[in-house]
């Protein structure tokens, strides 16, 4: 019989090596910039394909980053974004991981939360802006409560999953030796589920961070999404670019830290970058 060849690159479902996947992903990003250079080349608007009051040229939009950081307080919306984001991720997982865990643990109590959490993703997320307005106000506990009502629900679950989907047998062994229903739950259920837990929680920081734009279009003195809104108000196509790509830079780098610390903490676990 012939021997097998090694799989390439190209083979169907091949995951390359960590070193090919990030020298892929920055050929891909340094080709996405080379296109955006060529469409915005040029000494006028005439001479481009473009026009910059559409797409600004990349060296214009890095020119901008001075007058955004100092004259439109971006450290400053910067924090408060994250202040945001933080408080409101972070009620949701307090509510929403412990109720998770008893759902998954006794599926009646699951059954009596489908409905509504189904009702919750599916909910569309810009439906919740008009009624946390009507509940809270326009000021900062809105913002909050809406993160916190946008994401309880995926929580809850995900939560639900991960404890689902541990195996019964470790179920069944921890019955066989005598264990009560709560030592099962929190020694087998949630130990071995934890890890798949905080992987969701971590992508779905990441949803978080993306509806807080929503929020800080209503009355926020101080927000990422304040600026984007403003900067649009103002023609400022430039300011729009940059904002995003920070937007961007740090959704990466936080989920970056994010991953360092699962690796750290499941370090038996093999985790795709």
């Amino acid at each position: 019989m012939p021997a097998e060849s090694s799989p390439s690159l190209l083979t169907l479902r091949f995951p390359p090596p960590p070193t090919t996947r990030r020298l892929v992903g920055l050929g891909t990003m340094g080709l996405v910039v080379l296109l955006w250079w060529l469409a915005t080349s040029g000494l006028g608007s005439e001479d481009r394909l473009i026009s910059p009051v559409i797409l600004p040229s990349p060296a214009e939009v890095v020119r901008s980053f001075p007058s955004l950081l100092n004259e439109r307080a971006l450290v400053q919306s910067i924090a408060a974004t994250l202040k945001r984001v933080l408080v409101g991720f972070g009620l949701a997982i307090a509510v929403g991981v412990p109720l998770g865990i008893v759902a998954g643990s006794w599926r009646v109590v699951e059954s009596a939360g489908a409905p509504l959490a189904l009702f919750g993703r599916n909910l569309p997320v810009a439906a919740l802006i008009p009624l946390t307005i009507l509940w809270f106000g326009i000021d900062e506990t809105q913002k909050v409560m809406f993160i916190f009502i946008a994401c309880v629900p995926f929580v809850y679950s995900d939560v639900v999953a991960a404890i689902a989907s541990v195996p019964d047998r470790y179920v069944e062994t921890a019955q066989t030796l005598g264990a009560t229903s709560w030592q099962i739950v929190t020694k087998v259920l949630v130990a071995l589920a934890i890890p798949d837990i905080y992987n969701s929680l971590r992508h779905l920081f990441g949803l978080a961070f993306g509806y807080i734009m929503l929020a800080e279009l209503i009355n926020a003195q101080h927000g990422l999404g304040y600026l984007l809104m403003t900067s649009q108000r103002r023609g400022l196509s430039e300011h729009i670019i940059l904002i995003l790509i920070i937007i961007g830079l740090l959704a990466f780098g936080i989920d970056r830290a994010l991953f360092w610390f699962e690796r750290g903490l499941f370090p038996y676990r093999h985790l795709e970058e």
